[in-house]
């Protein structure tokens, strides 16, 4: 049985969403994203592209090239149900798909031929899309992911591909070598500086070339570009860390909101992970100066999703990290090495009121929020917090107002 991987994609998501909210943005020019100095566009509708607009862009670069565009600031909560109205629509349609991102699917189609026709069959479950959701959405049709993503993308924007067996090499040749997974912009500096700028010029490059240049990502750049790969559908995504950031309006070295930035996210990740039965092993502070210089320091722990714990070693990270004395642009912190269990009571240390107090607490969250209760050295962040269960499976979302 042959394999057939069907990749869908949301075309300008955000965009699209917005519009289905106010029809008065429909063919205007539209850019999602913060609204400050140092927003990030988190999309960008294709009136915006000609002048040079594109997603991850500073937003503040992109209204100067485009100053008639109308700016949203975006709502994840809105996305996140629109995204859902899709999903569930492939959940009934296909056995075995994944959710790759808010707005990124991929299904397994393969030996539905025998019965539908496998693109005619994908080409309906894309009219369902449109008629029931009324977002534009575009998928490639090929025997494996990759191939299936690239052809979205030339599909784009609005419509489908199908890419025949065997001739999937031939399909990927002339294409630009950034169009290919899994070479970003550094990869492309280093291809740009071989002479390499089309797909074609890889698949004519020996293996052993390409392996001494970037080692084992060499050997996926050289298959991916011969249109091979075996990368499996993942129908859930186990969580292997959660992180918050913050970034600053305004560079500061106040060590007082400094510190209860840090506090703030230290407790609300804490209770994350006990709202899903989770501990942590390893944590991590993160700091980003005023010069975009970027740090980074961490500690392995006896697994626990305490506070008392977890707050004063974020502290101590952040105390023994933060030694320029220079302003600062962003902090951040991680919880990694996570695994399943409840945290367990510290005999010689702790005292059953304290777990009794984490019960109590979580409680709280659980039934009003999770920002209804906090310590009182976190109260003066605002918005730190997930608005969602970073454990239930679903990939990440990538906020709206997220900030560089």
């Amino acid at each position: 049985m042959k394999p057939t991987i069907l990749h869908l994609d949301l075309d300008t998501f955000f965009v699209s969403c917005e519009r289905l909210l106010d029809s008065r943005l429909m063919k205007r020019p539209l850019l999602v994203g913060g609204l400050g100095d140092r927003g990030v566009v988190a999309a960008c509708s294709y009136e915006t592209r000609r002048f040079g607009v594109h997603s991850g862009m500073s937003m503040k670069v992109a209204r100067r090239l485009c100053p008639e565009a109308t700016v949203i600031k975006g709502n994840a909560g809105i996305y996140m149900k629109f995204s859902d109205n899709v999903t569930e629509i492939i959940k009934e349609s296909v056995p075995v798909f994944e959710k790759a991102s808010v707005d990124e699917f991929y299904a397994d189609l393969s030996g539905m031929d025998r019965f539908f026709g496998c693109y005619k069959y994908a080409s309906e479950m894309r009219q369902r899309i449109l008629r029931e959701t009324g977002l534009p959405i575009s998928f490639g049709l090929s025997q494996n992911k990759v191939v299936s993503k690239v052809a979205t993308g030339e599909a784009k924007p609005n419509n489908q591909m199908k890419i025949d067996l065997g001739l999937e090499k031939e399909f990927l040749a002339p294409l630009h070598i950034r169009k290919l997974p899994s070479v970003g912009e550094k990869t492309y500096g280093i291809l740009s500086n071989m002479g390499v700028t089309t797909i074609q010029t890889v698949q004519e490059l020996p293996l052993e070339l390409l392996e001494s240049a970037f080692g084992l990502h060499g050997r996926t750049i050289w298959m991916r570009a011969q249109g091979l790969d075996n990368s499996p559908l993942v129908p859930f995504h186990e969580r292997k860390s959660i992180s918050t950031e913050r970034t600053y309006g305004k560079d500061t070295t106040d060590m007082v909101k400094l510190e209860t930035t840090l506090f703030a996210m230290a407790e609300n990740l804490a209770y994350q992970l006990r709202r899903a039965n989770k501990m942590t092993g390893c944590v991590s502070v993160k700091i980003r100066y005023s010069d975009f210089k970027t740090y980074t320091k961490q500690k392995r722990v006896p697994y626990t999703s305490a506070d008392h714990v977890l707050v004063p070693l974020v502290k101590e990270l952040f105390t023994s990290l933060y030694d320029r004395r220079m302003l600062i642009r962003l902090v951040g912190v991680n919880y990694s090495h996570i695994v399943g269990g409840h945290y367990q009571i510290d005999l010689f240390a702790d005292d059953e009121k304290l777990l009794n107090l984490y019960q109590a607490m979580d409680r709280v969250r659980n039934r009003f929020g999770e920002s209804s209760l906090m310590r009182a050295s976190a109260m003066g962040a605002h918005s730190i917090g997930r608005g969602g269960n970073p454990f239930d499976g679903q990939p990440p979302i990538l906020l709206a107002h997220r900030q560089q």
